[in-house]
């Protein structure tokens, strides 16, 4: 069994977001053989989670996922696939999965998964979405924090990681050069956090044990990034 927070969004508590973050992660090529496959059991969105700030840069563009998924306007082809989109601070789809999904050479990830309503009948909860809004208004029931804690722990080769309620930890690998890199913030860091090593620890919310500085410069990226979330999102 798996480490798995589950989250209740604003303006969405029908759809539960299940949350999981592993270490040492060593089968990632299996994992995205399932995702290319479109093996709807691994449904998830799997992020690399050096690139992930905080709690709040995760939530937010779930948040931002899960209202294209209910307003039928989707551009990805399922609301997971959405979630990793809206992470991207430009409309391309395949770039998105590049810089933020996961690949193999990614040792640390985090699993979200979103309990959307049933809507093809295979059990598996999320679907691809379909582009049909927000189905029956509530999360599908045969999708629980006990059944994704157990297939991400059957299926992830790595060390589960606890999240804290308000989801310490989600940021405690963030490289933080790599994510200035991807939203072209060149400012305060000078040449893109050059000397800030990968998994530098100390998250906005997120992690542990930062310096003061390297916890304000990540919460002014954090502003900056959450603002073009929120531009790309309108």
């Amino acid at each position: 069994m798996a480490n798995v927070r589950t989250f209740e969004l604003p303006h969405f508590p029908q759809y539960p977001v299940h949350v999981a973050l592993f270490k040492n992660v060593t089968n990632v090529a299996y994992l995205r053989s399932q995702l290319l496959e479109a093996n709807a059991a691994f449904d998830y969105a799997f992020l690399d989670a050096s690139m992930i700030l905080s709690p709040t840069h995760l939530l937010s563009a779930t948040q931002h996922a899960l209202h294209h998924y209910q307003t039928s306007r989707l551009k990805a082809r399922t609301p997971h696939s959405e979630l990793v989109f809206r992470l991207h601070p430009n409309n391309n789809i395949g770039e998105s999965y590049r810089k933020f999904g996961i690949s193999d050479s990614t040792t640390v990830l985090i699993a979200v998964k979103l309990q959307l309503p049933h809507e093809d009948g295979d059990g598996d909860g999320g679907g691809d979405g379909g582009g049909d809004g927000g189905g029956d208004g509530g999360g599908d029931a045969g999708v629980t924090r006990e059944s994704v804690s157990r297939h991400l722990g059957e299926n992830v080769e790595g060390e589960s990681v606890e999240i804290g309620e308000d989801g310490e930890g989600l940021g405690r690998f963030c490289d933080l050069a790599a994510v200035r890199k991807v939203y072209k913030l060149d400012g305060g860091g000078g040449d893109g956090g050059k000397g800030k090593g990968k998994g530098k620890k100390g998250a906005v919310n997120g992690g542990a044990n930062g310096t003061v500085d390297e916890v304000d410069e990540r919460k002014e990226v954090e502003a900056v990034v959450l603002g073009m979330m929120t531009i790309k999102g309108s």
